[in-house]
């Protein structure tokens, strides 16, 4: 059950912004295994000049349709497991026109004492939610 976070650049239509959110949701469904439904996202629009993604010492420049990603989820999956997710990303974000190089992904783990669904409880360590386990 990851939470993610997109950030992008204000320009892109409602429906390109919900096109964006499903091809990353359909990428960690798929690479993860998680059902459709568990569907976490907060999608944020910024005025030009308050997504800074510079270059990280690849050589490359990014474009003003940079997609920031971070990715909170629980810990456990290999490191095998992220690369693919990574691409998987990648790749769908590409079939909706994102360069490769437009795709900044950031991924934080954390365990299952660190979620509340709702009503201020930890469902995962009430017992109220089954841990999910990672795929092998």
């Amino acid at each position: 059950m990851p939470m993610i976070r997109v950030d992008v650049n204000e320009g892109r239509s409602r429906e390109g912004l919900a096109a964006v959110s499903e091809a990353i949701h359909r990428a960690v469904v798929r690479e993860y295994r998680i059902p459709e439904d568990d569907y976490f996202h907060v999608l944020t629009e910024h005025p030009a000049g308050q997504i800074i993604a510079r270059d990280a010492g690849l050589g490359f420049r990014r474009s003003r349709d940079v997609v920031m990603i971070q990715i909170f989820t629980q810990g456990g999956r290999t490191p095998e497991a992220k690369h693919s997710l990574f691409a998987a990303i990648a790749h769908e974000l590409q079939a909706l026109g994102v360069a490769g190089e437009d795709v900044f992904i950031g991924y934080v783990e954390n365990t299952a004492q660190d979620w509340s669904f709702g009503f201020g409880r930890a469902q995962y360590a009430t017992g109220e939610l089954g841990i999910p386990s990672a795929p092998a």
